[in-house]
C-alpha cells in the first residue's frame, strides 16, 4: 500500500482526446518527495529541450504535495509546472486553495496535460470518472464566472474548479490560472489557454492513506494549536499593516521612484479605514487555521478575493489614491491576470507614451486620466489589440518588438521575465544572488528562512537567535550575531543563507505546504510550525519514509539541480544571471562577478553556472550527467569545464505565428 501518496497520474492528451490512469514508481518519491519535484523529473523525461513551449510537445503539470490530503495543517499548495514562452526556461507556480487535496481525494497525485485541444475544453474528474467537455460556451468568460457556471452545469457545487479568463484564452503571458481564493501566477496560465483547456474541475471522496495515522494525527492537533495561537506566524497578508517598506522600497512604476516617506501615518489611516470597509469577510486555504485571505466587495464591481500584495501593485504603478487598487483588482483578477507583472507592464507602456515612443496613433482613444489609462491598457492586453498585442508578451519582448529606443525602458526584468520591482540602497548580496539565480522567477518563492536585514544591538541579536528554532545548523547563528548593519555578509555567509532559503522552499513545493508556515517564516525566529529539523518526522508518520534533515536536505539538493539542469539544457547560462540594473543605487560589478564565482562553487557548479559531473552524479542524477556530455554541455576533460553553447534557443520560445 501507497502512504500518504495514491500512486497514480491522471495523464489527458488533449489532441487525441485520451485518457489514462498511470501507475507511479514509488522510487521517486524516495528521491523526489513528490509536487514540484516529482514533477520536474516528468518534465526532464518527456519535454526535448528543442520544444517550443507552444508546442503540442510540452506538458502542463498539475501537482498535489506528498502531504495534501493528510492531517498536517497548511498543505494545500498545487503545483503547476511547465516551460515558458516569456522565457524559453522552466515555469513553477503554486496555488493554495483545496484543488490539491480534493485531486487527492480523486486518486491521482498529478494531472499531466499534453498536446493541443481542437477547440476549447473543460476537464471533469470525478474520482475514477474522468471526461473532457465541450467549453465553447465558456469562451470569453472570467475565472470566477467559468468557475460558477461549471459548478452549476455538473450539479456539483463542492466541485473544485482551475479556470483561465480571457487573458489565458488569448496566450497572454501574464495570463494565471485561479481557483478559489487563490491562484497559479508567473507564466503558466498562458500554456493552459494554448492548450485550449478552459478549466479543470475535480470532485474526490477517496480516502487517503496514512502510515502511522494516529500518531500523526495527535501531533496535527498541537500544530494547528501552535498555528492558530503563535502571532509569530501571523497573517501573511496583514491587510492593515504599516506598509511604508513595500510603498517606499517597491517601485511598480519601473523608473518611476517615490520620494523616501511617501507613506506616512495619515495615509496608513485611511488604508485602515480603507480596507475595513472593503473587507466582506476573511477565508482561508484547506486544512489552515489561519484566515489570511480577504473577501472584497467593491461598489460596482462583483466580489473577489484579496491575494497577496496584489493589494498594493496596481496604486504603486499608476501612482494613484489608495481606492484604485481595489477597484481595478476585481476586473483584473477576472480576466486572469498576474497582479506583480500586470501592472508593470502598463506602467511601462505609460512610460513610452510620456517618452513619445508610443503616440496616440498607438494609442487610440486612450483617456487622459491615469485610471482611466490602466483600464483602457489592460483591455488592450487582455484581448491583443492593437500595441496590447505587444504588450501582452511581456516587458522585455514588447521592448524589443516597440524598438525606437523602448528596450531602454526595459528596467525590471530578469531572465526576459518582470521581477519585484525592488528599489534600495547598496547591494544586498544574499538577495543578488537569489534574484541573479533563482529559478522560480519570484523572489517570494526563493527568499524568506534568514532575516533580510540585522537587528542594531548585539543583545537583540543574542535573544533571536535563542528562541531561532527554524534554524538547520549553529552556523546560521553565528553569522547573524556578527552581521552588523555597516558590514556586508561575507561571501561565505551568503552562499549559505542562499541555499537554506532555496532549500526550504523546495522542501514545501514537493510536500505541497503553504510557505507562510515554513520557508517565508523562518526568518522571524520564534515558534514557527514547519522546519529542517521536525519535517523528517512528519513526512515519516505520513509516508512511512525513513528520513532525517540530512536525508531531507539531500532530496532538496536534487531537486534544485534537476530544475537547474533543465534550465541549462534550454540555454541558460552566466551571462542571463543578473538582477535588474536599477533593483540597487549603488552597484559593484567586480563584487557581484566574484559573488556569482563564489555561489557558482559552493553549489559544485562551473562558471558558467552548469552543475559538474561530480556535484550530478552525487546527488543521484547521473542521467543528467549523462545527457549533458552526449549534448557537449559538460566534457570529460575536467568534468566541470563548460563547452560553448549555441544560445539561439533562448529566443526563439514563443516566436510562433498566432
Amino acid at each position: 500500500m501507497r502512504y500518504a501518496e495514491t500512486g497514480y497520474i491522471l495523464e489527458i492528451d488533449l489532441t487525441r482526446g485520451n485518457i489514462e490512469r498511470v501507475e507511479t514508481d514509488p522510487r521517486l518519491t524516495e528521491l523526489h518527495l513528490g509536487g514540484q519535484g516529482t514533477a520536474d523529473k516528468l518534465l526532464w523525461d518527456r519535454v526535448p529541450p528543442e520544444a517550443d513551449p507552444f508546442s503540442p510537445e510540452n506538458l502542463l503539470v498539475f501537482s498535489t504535495g506528498l502531504l495534501h490530503g493528510t492531517p498536517v495543517p497548511g498543505a494545500n499548495r498545487t503545483a503547476v509546472n511547465t516551460f515558458s514562452p516569456q522565457t524559453n526556461l522552466h515555469s513553477h507556480s503554486l496555488m493554495g486553495g483545496y484543488f490539491g487535496p480534493e485531486l487527492k481525494h480523486a486518486g491521482y497525485d498529478k494531472v499531466v496535460i499534453r498536446g493541443t485541444s481542437p477547440d476549447l475544453v473543460y476537464v471533469w474528474i470525478d474520482n475514477d470518472r474522468v471526461e473532457i467537455r465541450d467549453a465553447r460556451h465558456l469562451r470569453g468568460k472570467g475565472c470566477q464566472e467559468t468557475a460558477a457556471q461549471i459548478r452549476r452545469e455538473l450539479r456539483q457545487d463542492k466541485a473544485q474548479v482551475a479556470s483561465i479568463g480571457p487573458a489565458g484564452e488569448n496566450r497572454v503571458y501574464m495570463a494565471t490560472i485561479d481557483h478559489a481564493n487563490s491562484s497559479a501566477s508567473r507564466g503558466v496560465g498562458v500554456i493552459m489557454g494554448d492548450k485550449r483547456l478552459k478549466a479543470i474541475a475535480v470532485r474526490g471522496t477517496k480516502d487517503v492513506h496514512i502510515a502511522r495515522p494516529a500518531e500523526l494525527f495527535e501531533l496535527c492537533q498541537r500544530l494547528r494549536k501552535e498555528i492558530y495561537e503563535n502571532p509569530i506566524v501571523g497573517d501573511p497578508m496583514a491587510h492593515e499593516d504599516d506598509e511604508a517598506f513595500h510603498v517606499d522600497n517597491f517601485a511598480w512604476g519601473n523608473a518611476r521612484v517615490r520620494k523616501k516617506g511617501y507613506w506616512n501615518q495619515d495615509l496608513q489611516r485611511k488604508w485602515g479605514a480603507l480596507t475595513r470597509s472593503a473587507r466582506l469577510r476573511e477565508t482561508g486555504c484547506y486544512n489552515c487555521p489561519k484566515n489570511c485571505h480577504a473577501v472584497i466587495a467593491w461598489p460596482g464591481r462583483q466580489n473577489y478575493f484579496l491575494k497577496c500584495f496584489n493589494k498594493l501593485t496596481y496604486l504603486m504603478a499608476a501612482h494613484l489614491e489608495l481606492d484604485f487598487n481595489y477597484d481595478i483588482l476585481s476586473a483584473t483578477q477576472e480576466y486572469g491576470l498576474d497582479g506583480f507583472a500586470t501592472p508593470q507592464v502598463v506602467a511601462f507602456a505609460l512610460e513610452l507614451y510620456e517618452a513619445g515612443i508610443l503616440t496616440d496613433k498607438d494609442l487610440p482613444g486612450m483617456p487622459s486620466d491615469a485610471r482611466g489609462r490602466f483600464f483602457y491598457l489592460i483591455d488592450k492586453i487582455v484581448h491583443r489589440e492593437g500595441i496590447g498585442d505587444f504588450l501582452a508578451n511581456g516587458v522585455y519582448r514588447a521592448a524589443r518588438q516597440i524598438g525606437k529606443g523602448a528596450e531602454a525602458y526595459d528596467h525590471n526584468t530578469t531572465k526576459k521575465f518582470e521581477q519585484v520591482s525592488i528599489k534600495l540602497g547598496k547591494v544586498n548580496p544574499p538577495f543578488f544572488l537569489m534574484i541573479a539565480t533563482g529559478e522560480k522567477m519570484s523572489i517570494t518563492q526563493i527568499e524568506g528562512s534568514y532575516p533580510q536585514s540585522p537587528l542594531p544591538t548585539l543583545e537583540e541579536r543574542q535573544k533571536f537567535v535563542d528562541e531561532w528554532v527554524a534554524v538547520p545548523d549553529e552556523k546560521y547563528k553565528k553569522m547573524f550575531l556578527e552581521w552588523e548593519k555597516r558590514n556586508d555578509l561575507p561571501f561565505e555567509a551568503s552562499c549559505a543563507i542562499v541555499e537554506w532559503n532555496e532549500t526550504m522552499h523546495y522542501i514545501d513545493d514537493a510536500l505541497g505546504i503553504c510557505g507562510f508556515l515554513s520557508s517565508f517564516r523562518g526568518q522571524f525566529g520564534g515558534r514557527i510550525p514547519y522546519h529542517s529539523h521536525n519535517l523528517p518526522h512528519i513526512i515519516s508518520l505520513a509516508s512511512g519514509m525513513q528520513l532525517d534533515k540530512e536525508g531531507l536536505w539531500e532530496i532538496a539538493k536534487r531537486n534544485r539541480n534537476l530544475v537547474r539542469a533543465l534550465n541549462v539544457r534550454r540555454g541558460l547560462r552566466r551571462e542571463d544571471e543578473k538582477p535588474p540594473d536599477d533593483h540597487w543605487q549603488v552597484r559593484n560589478p567586480e563584487m557581484e562577478s566574484k559573488l556569482l564565482d563564489a555561489y557558482y562553487a559552493f553549489k559544485g557548479w562551473n562558471r558558467e553556472g552548469v552543475p559538474t559531473k561530480e556535484t550530478l552524479d552525487k546527488l543521484g542524477l547521473d542521467y543528467v550527467s549523462e545527457d549533458f556530455l552526449k549534448r557537449g554541455i559538460l566534457t570529460e576533460q575536467g568534468h566541470g569545464e563548460a563547452a560553448s553553447v549555441e544560445k539561439g534557443s533562448s529566443e526563439r520560445g514563443s516566436d510562433r505565428e498566432r
